[in-house]
């Protein structure tokens, strides 16, 4: 079982009478690439900053690699990397420029070290070509190379895809990927871009007016927004019997409001109806439907369609 890298427990942040945080309870796996999803201010920055040590929380505890983490960054607060809203970059340096000047600002100077990183995100050969004439995707592999300065063991990286064109959103999420499996890093990522998020996490937190309404991995996602064959008959109860009988298949589930998502047969729907028919199961609906990450975001944060706003 992978090492508990974060663990955060009943975790509150209030700004005057604004609850930005309401206890907070998360724990973070060593090597995993965590989606943290939510709406504009529903929280993401404000828990990684508190992480970070870069605020202070109301209540509750950090605990890091085991740690308690009192009064803001301590010993241990040195193995997180983050980047939060903008890379602190000089405009008028180069990346290998700016890049030692981040070693020498966290006391590590090596050039090897700048070498190496510069070359893990993509920007070995930039040259003498200055930061503010570099596109916003370089710009953020920038600010996540000053991020890996020590070798850092848990990143947190705030919106990173945010204002890339299609092409700096292929690299970025290449990147992120290929960090993963850069020494088994932890990763954790805000977005509220559910589709390029479930391109690249292993895990998804979704927060809400500042509380974990679910965590859920990759796998249970999927199972939860896989697409079904939707049926309605006048008797439910012969209907599930068919299925298991005649269908020889028992992943179904029998609804509340009495409908049947079936999960096998999706290609089949003419033999299913047939094999219904045949053993007197008077259908009245049948249709094939689907939950989108979209959805299923709404359904968890109890949002309807017209104020849709992931």
């Amino acid at each position: 079982m992978s090492s508990i890298i974060l663990e955060t427990r009943d975790l509150s942040k209030q700004y005057k009478s604004q609850w930005a945080l309401k206890h907070v309870n998360l724990r973070l796996q060593q090597g995993r690439i965590y989606g943290l999803i939510g709406k504009n201010g529903a929280g993401k920055t404000t828990l990684m900053r508190m992480i970070a040590g870069l605020g202070f929380p109301t209540g509750g505890s950090i605990f890091l690699f085991g740690k308690e983490n009192r009064g803001g960054l301590e010993e241990e607060g040195k193995r997180i990397g983050s980047l939060i809203e903008e890379p602190a970059l000089v405009a008028g340096m180069t990346a290998k420029e700016n890049l030692h000047l981040q070693c020498l600002m966290k006391g590590i100077p090596n050039y090897e070290v700048e070498k190496e990183l510069l070359e893990l995100v993509g920007l070995q050969d930039t040259g003498k070509k200055k930061v503010k004439n570099f596109s916003l995707g370089m710009r953020q592999r920038l600010g996540i190379a000053a991020t890996l300065i020590g070798n850092p063991e848990l990143l947190m990286l705030d919106e990173p895809i945010n204002g890339l064109d299609p092409a700096g959103v292929i690299e970025m999420r290449e990147l992120i990927k290929k960090l993963s499996a850069y020494e088994n890093k932890t990763i954790l990522i805000s977005s509220h871009n559910l589709p390029e998020l479930y391109q690249v996490a292993t895990d998804f937190i979704i927060i809400h007016e500042g509380e974990i309404r679910e965590v859920l991995s990759h796998e249970e996602l999927d199972e939860r927004c896989k697409s079904y064959l939707s049926l309605e008959a006048v008797d439910v109860n012969r209907l599930a019997t068919v299925l298991e009988e005649k269908l020889h298949t028992q992943n179904f589930q029998v609804m509340p409001d009495n409908s049947v998502k079936l999960f096998d047969c999706l290609d089949e729907r003419e033999r299913v109806g047939r094999v219904l028919h045949e053993n007197d199961v008077i259908v009245t609906k049948m249709v094939v439907c689907g939950t989108s990450l979209e959805e299923y975001f709404m359904s968890v944060i109890g949002v309807k369609g017209e104020n849709r706003d992931a």
